[in-house]
């Protein structure tokens, strides 16, 4: 199996990123694929770990970049992988009704048993995201 870890960029003004049309695709195409992971993305920003079978992943990912929506995609990992790290697929985005501790509890959760490289990209947006 294959892992790949990318931030990107939304090349689309927040006010027009459709979240939640993103999430529904993805959710039917990576259970059609087999892919499974976790999406982080404030709206500007996004933050993405996906796994699966390599050729899912491979076709995802060029999917991904060839999405009009994200600019400045950057792998910070592209690994094999012996078994999932993320056994379901979720979508975490902060809404401004969602209480910050909370919401930080909850991706900490999701990543408890994930890789330090996988755990600290995520736990560093939202550090940073935090901050601001």
């Amino acid at each position: 199996m294959r892992q790949i870890l990318y931030v990107s960029r939304s090349a689309v003004p927040e006010r027009d990123t459709d979240i939640d049309g993103i999430v529904e695709r993805s959710r039917h195409n990576n259970a059609l694929e087999g892919i499974t992971g976790l999406l982080w993305s404030d709206g500007r920003r996004f933050l993405q770990v996906f796994e699966g079978p390599e050729d899912s992943v491979a076709a995802t990912f060029e999917r991904i970049v060839e999405d009009t929506r994200h600019e400045a995609i950057r792998v910070l990992h592209d690994v094999t992988i012996e078994q999932r790290e993320f056994g379901g697929w979720t979508m975490a985005r902060r809404t401004r009704w969602d209480k910050a501790d909370a919401f930080d509890e909850k991706i900490r959760r999701a990543l408890s048993r994930t890789s330090p490289e996988v755990r600290d990209a995520f736990l560093d947006l939202i550090a940073v995201e935090t901050a601001a």
